[in-house]
């Protein structure tokens, strides 16, 4: 069990408007002035004594308690080592003046990117990757308790966690791949959640909340890059000729059976195959095809 587990984080600190003390202050000050005046008038020497010592002893105990709340703002206070309470309100503030560290943690929404890291994805190929995260403080008392720096350890944790998830799938699958599971580039939404939720069990204790984490680069490493871009170029090249070779099938079948359908044209199995095999070089060829204009008999 953590220490911060053991702290009361319902426990309430002794925090009042600052407004309010501030005119008790400058009401108190009021009262020491006139009857520092009066003393003097009266010629009473102890009456002027206490008054001073009365007033300053009243400025040295209000004035150090005042402290400024931005919105979304919190302040954890402590008393000598010792967890006092936390204050979320915002606004000129005042508490016992021996809460002393106040420490200041902000609740606003916090983004940053993290480092290009350089590691092997699931099939052994180097890729580059980095991520941007958002997150903000949920839990004050954790957020200063539990770590040194909670802003650096959001850092390396992402970090961390981005670069395990590199580790566990494929940059991409080629062609002829197992497409079983998930790839980093193709499936992009399905992996920012996944990385979300990695980074969110490592900060938690911390009390961070993520509140989105997403891909923000994503490429092969340098050395591997140019070999990967030819292995993509024919990949993509393979994908789109087995799409035309299904369409010319297609194609073809419909043709022959338009013809078998029409009246008084009859093709043996050798005129079949010979149609079968011109139309597969007119319709699949990446050139314009050249006719041969048959002068003679139609075979």
């Amino acid at each position: 069990m953590s220490e911060t587990s053991k702290i009361d984080k319902s426990r309430k600190a002794l925090v009042l408007n600052g407004v309010s003390m501030l005119l008790v202050l400058i009401a108190g000050v009021a009262v020491g002035v006139v009857s520092f005046i009066s003393g003097g008038m009266n010629g009473s020497v102890l009456q002027i004594l206490g008054t001073i010592a009365l007033t300053v002893l009243l400025v040295l105990f209000v004035v150090p308690g005042f402290f400024l709340n931005q919105p979304k703002q919190a302040r954890v206070l402590t008393l000598f080592g010792a967890y006092r309470g936390t204050d979320k309100t915002a606004g000129l503030r005042w508490t016992n003046p021996f809460y002393y560290p106040r420490m200041k943690v902000s609740t606003r929404l916090n983004n940053f990117e993290s480092g290009r890291s350089k590691v092997n994805d699931a099939i052994g190929n180097p890729i580059e990757i980095s991520a941007i995260v958002v997150w903000r403080v949920i839990d004050p008392v954790s957020a200063v308790f539990e770590v040194e720096d909670y802003d650096a350890y959001v850092i390396t944790q992402t970090e961390s966690a981005v670069r395990s998830l590199a580790s566990k799938y494929p940059y991409d699958f080629g062609l002829h791949d197992d497409q079983d599971g998930l790839s980093l580039r193709g499936d992009t939404a399905n992996v920012a959640e996944e990385m979300m939720q990695a980074i969110q069990e490592r900060v938690a204790e911390a009390g961070i909340e993520i509140v989105e984490a997403r891909i923000n680069h994503l490429a092969y490493a340098t050395e591997i890059a140019a070999a990967m871009l030819k292995r993509q170029q024919a990949s993509a090249l393979l994908d789109a000729r087995e799409t035309i070779v299904k369409g010319t099938v297609s194609i073809v079948e419909s043709a022959l059976k338009k013809l078998e359908e029409s009246d008084g044209i009859e093709l043996d199995p050798e005129r079949k195959a010979a149609m079968v095999s011109n139309l597969m070089v007119v319709l699949s060829s990446g050139a314009e095809p050249t006719p041969v204009i048959n002068a003679g008999s139609l075979y």
